[in-house]
């Protein structure tokens, strides 16, 4: 008895799916062993063609504007600049009374519809007028300056780590903030680092000890990068003494640098940390450790984030603006300057010069 073939899924029903379809062999090549294989590992490159985080923000993006769509009775595909043009305006002003996003998020937003509709084989014609006019508008009416996040000092952190604890669980916590501290990390740059070169396929960087401090080789944001981290002033504070500690006691000599740990805190797991774990850990450490104790709590969490490590190197380092945009692999000087909460911003004075 023959069966019916399947009904093949409609438009509206393939735009409630918010996974692009993947790479595939074309429709007119049979499949092989071989040809599989490849199909694969083609699927692999393109899931790492952006980062983890991006992609998961990506994937939100468009199950949000599928679901707009939806409440609205219109489909996402094929792309409209005028439907995108409504949906931007309902981001900036909603009219259920909503919190508006802001220009950041709806810029983001965008971003990541692009990506989707290209990953769905369609074109975004971002200069359209629908869509370009608009985005315009909400930039001039309500784009306000960034909200940066507190740096953290140098007494700061020492104060952080002072409040750790000494077992396993503390030791890795303690290289993680004088680490992240020391070389300006990312908490992503953190928490991909293996303990050495290829050691696993998910790394995105590794560590050498050398007697004069720790070598980092990072796969960040803007392309590969060294970052030299030298050795501090006491063991206290010195982010190499405190990792090689991690690293002996945890017996880490292979696969990801930090791992989690048993629930006592004695033993060292195989797993990889996430990157939330990193901001999880400077928001309690901050609180326990009493910084800024004249603000209420829940100002005080806000106020400190991952990123207020690479502020706190940018603010505290007291050498010359170069030297920290090449150990933050920063592509301008102005945006290191973005890090720098406190600067001397009349050392140059050009009204002087100009003779006034």
């Amino acid at each position: 008895m023959s069966q019916k073939p399947p009904k093949a899924a409609s438009p509206h029903a393939r735009s409630q799916d918010p996974q692009p379809p993947s790479p595939a062999l074309p429709a007119q090549v049979a499949g092989s062993g071989g040809l599989d294989r490849l199909a694969e590992r083609a699927r692999g490159y393109a899931d790492a063609s952006t980062a983890g985080n991006t992609n998961r923000a990506y994937a939100a993006d468009w199950r949000h504007f599928a679901r707009w769509c939806r409440q609205k009775g219109a489909d996402p595909l094929p792309p409209s600049p005028a439907l995108v043009g409504l949906y931007l305006t309902d981001l900036a002003a909603p009219a259920t009374g909503a919190p508006a996003l802001s220009v950041s998020t709806i810029d983001r937003r965008m971003s990541g519809l692009s990506w989707n509709y290209a990953q769905r084989g369609f074109a975004l014609d971002r200069s359209d007028r629908h869509i370009a006019s608009v985005l315009a508008g909400i930039k001039r009416t309500h784009a306000r300056p960034p909200v940066q996040k507190a740096a953290i000092g140098a007494d700061d952190i020492i104060a952080m780590v002072a409040s750790l604890g000494f077992d396993l669980r503390g030791l890795r916590d303690r290289a993680i903030l004088l680490l992240g501290y020391a070389g300006g990390l990312r908490r992503s740059e953190i928490v991909g680092l293996d303990a050495g070169r290829d050691d696993t396929v998910d790394g995105r960087g590794w560590v050498e000890i050398l007697p004069d401090g720790a070598l980092l080789t990072l796969d960040a944001k803007t392309g590969w990068r060294e970052v030299e981290i030298g050795r501090g002033s006491s063991d206290q504070s010195c982010p190499v003494h405190a990792l090689e500690h991690w690293m002996h006691f945890a017996r880490i000599d292979f696969g990801p640098l930090f791992v989690r740990t048993s629930r006592d805190g004695r033993r060292a797991l195989d797993a990889r940390l996430s990157d939330k774990h990193v901001a999880r850990l400077i928001k309690s450490t901050v609180l326990k450790s009493g910084i800024r104790a004249d603000l209420p709590e829940p100002e005080r969490l806000a106020l400190f984030s991952g990123h207020s490590l690479r502020a706190g190197l940018a603010s505290a380092a007291e050498v010359d603006e170069r030297h920290v945009q090449k150990h933050l692999g920063h592509a301008s000087a102005e945006m290191t300057r973005r890090y720098q909460r406190q600067r001397d911003r009349f050392r140059v004075n050009l009204t002087k010069a100009a003779g006034l």
